[in-house]
């Protein structure tokens, strides 16, 4: 990834677009869950988005092989899939912009306090 392409985010258009494509192959409810998987994710993300990219594909790879299967979607994620998009957002570090925001607070009003 160039210069370029990390300050306007095209390298994040392209893989997005990638996502969407191979959704498109799944089964409509699968369809439909990963939009909401979307949906749920998306809070979790850092300024740029770029934290999400891994989580995002790993899901769709999720998805892919458990369409493949013939298993469905209610087998797969259950009802709770705010519930599933926080614990994947939690394992994998995804911090929002508050939660950087809420740690740098926290850690100046300890260095005021220190001192």
């Amino acid at each position: 990834m160039n210069l370029w392409e990390k300050i306007t985010g095209s390298d994040m258009t392209k893989e997005m677009i990638t996502f969407e494509l191979r959704a498109k192959k799944l089964p409509s409810d699968y369809q439909a869950a990963w939009e909401k998987i979307k949906a749920n994710l998306w809070p979790h993300s850092d300024f740029t988005g770029r934290n999400l990219m891994p989580i995002l594909d790993g899901v769709l790879g999720l998805l892919e092989e458990t369409a493949a299967d013939g298993q469905s979607i209610k087998e797969v994620l259950d009802d709770d899939i705010k519930g599933f998009c926080s614990a994947l957002a939690g394992e994998d570090g995804a911090n929002s912009f508050r939660d950087k925001w809420r740690k740098q607070l926290n850690n100046n009003i300890a260095k005021k306090l220190g001192n």
